[in-house]
C-alpha cells in the first residue's frame, strides 16, 4: 500500500509540475503592444448597481456627481478620448424616422422629461429632451442636472464626428437582427473605416452575428458568448487547449478572479492572440458598482505586461491614474473626485 501510495504521490508532483512549467506566464514572451482603456459610455455618472435589472432606472440612483458630465453625451465622449480612453462605449437606438440615436434606455421616461418608448420617437424629438432631468443621488429631493441642457441627445452621426481618431465600441440594446442592418448602412454612408478605426459591436447574439456578415473582420461579440469563453477557459484552460468557444472571441477576466486564469498574463495572452481573439479585464466579481473599474488601486492589481483590453466605468477617475498626461480636471474637480472614491471605497467594506 505504502508502495503505491508513494508513486501516486510521485505522478501527482510530476503532473502539477508539469503544469505550472506548461502554464507560466514567466516563461511565455512578453506581449507586444499596450493596455488599451474602454470607458464604459464614456465619462458618466456611476450609480449602485445592486438589485437592478433590464429596466431599472438608474439616473435616480446615482453617486453624489463630481462632476456635470452625462452618459453618451458628446461632451462624455470626447472627455473620455481626452482623459487617454483608447475606445468609447456608446449604446445605439434606432428612431421612428429611420435615423439612429445614442441612448441607452428602452424609454424616455427615466433620464429626461418625456415619456414613452425611445424607438418610438423621431430623432428631433429626442433631441428636443432633457437628458439630464431624472438624475437624483438624494432620491428626488434635487436633480442637479435639470434644466441646465448643457447636452443634447446625440445622433450617431453626431458620435462619429466626435471621436474621429478614437474607437467606438457599439452596444446593441435590442436582440432585433436588423438594427444592426441599420447601423451597418449608417456607418459605411457615413464612410466610417470599421477595421482601420479599431471600432467594435458587442450585444445580444442576434445582431452580433448579423453585423459579422456586414464587417466580416471586425470584434463583434454576444455576451453570452463571452460567458461561455471565459467559462471554458477556466476549465479547460489547464490543458494549454483553447477552447473553441474562445476562437476569435472574447475572453472577459474580472479583477479579482485573475488567478483562475491560466497562463496569466503572458501564456493566456500569447493563447489567445494566436485564436483570434480579445481579452478585457473588468471589474471585480460580485460587485455592486458596475461591470468596469471605478476605483484606481484596482490598476494594481493588474500585471504590468497585461496588453489587453481594461473596461474602466469611471473613466473619470481611472484615466488620470493610467495616463496622468491627459488628465485636464481642474484642481477643484480633482477634489471631488477624491471625495467621491472615498465615499464609494467606505460603501464597498
Amino acid at each position: 500500500m505504502k508502495y503505491w501510495l508513494g508513486w501516486t504521490a510521485f505522478g501527482l508532483a510530476v503532473l502539477l509540475l508539469l503544469l505550472t512549467v506548461i502554464n507560466a506566464s514567466w516563461l511565455a514572451d512578453a506581449p507586444r503592444g499596450a493596455i488599451k482603456l474602454i470607458a464604459h459610455r464614456g465619462v458618466s455618472q456611476l450609480y449602485d448597481h445592486e438589485g437592478i435589472g433590464r429596466d431599472t432606472c438608474t439616473a435616480d440612483r446615482i453617486e453624489p456627481p463630481v462632476h456635470d458630465y452625462l452618459e453618451n453625451s458628446i461632451r462624455s465622449m470626447k472627455a473620455a478620448a481626452r482623459l487617454g480612453a483608447d475606445m468609447v462605449e456608446i449604446d445605439i437606438a434606432p428612431t421612428a424616422d429611420g435615423k439612429i440615436a445614442v441612448f441607452h434606455d428602452w424609454t424616455v421616461d427615466c433620464r429626461t422629461d418625456g415619456t414613452g418608448e425611445t424607438r418610438d420617437r423621431t430623432l428631433a424629438q429626442l433631441k428636443a429632451l432633457d437628458i439630464g432631468h431624472g438624475y437624483t443621488a438624494d432620491h428626488g429631493r434635487s436633480f442637479p442636472f435639470r434644466g441646465t441642457r448643457k447636452d443634447r441627445l446625440p445622433s450617431l452621426d453626431e458620435a462619429l464626428a466626435a471621436l474621429p481618431n478614437t474607437s467606438i465600441l457599439f452596444n446593441f440594446k435590442s436582440r432585433n437582427p436588423g438594427e444592426a442592418d441599420r447601423l451597418a448602412a449608417a456607418l459605411k454612408a457615413a464612410r466610417r473605416d470599421i477595421e482601420e478605426r479599431n471600432d467594435a459591436f458587442y450585444g445580444a447574439k442576434g445582431p452580433v452575428e448579423r453585423i459579422k456578415r456586414h464587417f466580416p473582420d471586425a470584434w463583434a461579440w454576444s455576451m453570452e458568448d463571452a460567458k461561455a469563453c471565459t467559462k471554458d477557459y477556466i476549465l479547460t484552460g489547464w490543458t494549454t487547449m483553447v477552447p473553441q468557444s474562445c476562437r476569435d472571441g472574447t475572453l472577459m477576466v474580472p479583477v479579482n478572479l485573475q488567478w483562475l486564469m491560466w497562463g496569466w498574463p503572458n501564456r493566456l495572452l500569447q493563447r489567445m492572440d494566436k485564436v483570434g481573439a480579445r481579452v478585457i479585464v473588468i471589474g471585480s466579481y460580485g460587485s455592486d458598482t458596475g461591470a468596469g473599474l471605478t476605483l484606481p488601486e484596482q490598476l494594481g492589481r493588474i500585471p504590468s505586461s497585461f496588453t489587453g483590453y481594461i473596461w474602466a466605468e469611471d473613466i473619470w477617475t481611472i484615466g488620470p491614474a493610467l495616463r496622468p498626461g491627459r488628465d485636464f480636471r481642474t484642481k477643484a474637480q480633482e477634489e471631488a473626485a477624491k471625495a467621491g472614491l472615498e465615499r464609494r471605497r467606505a460603501r464597498m467594506e
